[in-house]
């Protein structure tokens, strides 16, 4: 797991979701405050969760619900807009992920610089999204074709708001995964983004993947952190820096700071 180190700088980093508001072409768009709104707001909530001192931030369209399988274009080309104009601000690394589209959220990978992606990458799935097929080889070959490979792949095996196909419990998708698609790391997740991962859960994930990194993809907050650090390789954190802990307001730099220190101290 050198790479963590090499990447982010420490061995259990804390992704930061930046959370980009509703874009061109989604329902909750407001056409009146235009790309300039976008941008600010991007803007702010970047800066404070630099300031509070995360290890990475991970870009994603959280406000394009209800969400897509394969996005329009407009939505993977506005989020590059509005990166392009943030990268000078940049002084963590970064990731993309645009959702719910692996191949979109690749092509924004290369066009941007991301280190990391974070995505449905593998597996069939009933979701509130309708039936959600993933194929694994064509997006990691598009990767390739396109100069990505340095591109670090976050497979996400427990999606939210979906249940997998099949009667396969959690340990042996965990091992099949691995096995077969080679994933840098795997994202665990509770049901709905904010909803805390079950610790038995990573436990299950973790013991069945070895050497492979493991994160804590849902549910973070400062009163568990340190519990879900004892056995994930990492956390992607978003709803829990939020002002009071709701996923849809700004980023609130004090709980950023207060979340960070937890996190140091477990």
């Amino acid at each position: 797991m050198r790479w963590i180190r090499e990447i982010f700088g420490v061995e259990k980093p804390i992704i930061a979701m930046c959370h980009l508001r509703a874009l061109p072409g989604d329902p909750g768009y407001d056409a009146s405050k235009g790309l300039d709104y976008l941008l600010t707001k991007a803007r702010a909530d970047l800066r404070a969760l630099q300031s509070g001192g995360v290890d990475a931030v991970l870009f994603s369209n959280e406000y394009s619900t209800p969400y897509l399988l394969q996005v329009e274009p407009i939505t993977h080309v506005t989020m590059a807009r509005i990166i392009g104009e943030l990268l000078c601000e940049l002084t963590v690394p970064y990731g993309v992920n645009v959702l719910w589209d692996p191949k979109a959220t690749i092509e924004l990978a290369v066009a941007t610089g991301a280190a990391f992606v974070r995505e449905i990458f593998t597996g069939v799935y009933a979701s509130d999204f309708g039936l959600w097929n993933t194929h694994s080889g064509e997006t990691v070959r598009l990767r390739n074709r396109l100069g990505g490979e340095r591109i670090k792949l976050f497979y996400n095996i427990v999606p939210e708001a979906a249940v997998y196909l099949g009667n396969r419990d959690l340990a042996s998708i965990a091992r099949s995964t691995v096995f077969n698609t080679q994933p840098d790391a795997l994202c665990v997740s509770g049901l709905i983004a904010g909803a805390e991962t079950n610790v038995a859960s990573l436990r299950t994930v973790k013991e069945a993947v070895g050497e492979t990194v493991v994160f804590a993809n849902t549910g973070v907050r400062a009163a568990n952190v340190a519990e879900q650090l004892a056995v994930a390789d990492g956390a992607i954190v978003g709803t829990t820096f939020k002002v009071d802990g709701y996923i849809w307001s700004d980023v609130d730099p004090k709980r950023v700071a207060e979340f960070m220190q937890a996190a140091r101290a477990r």
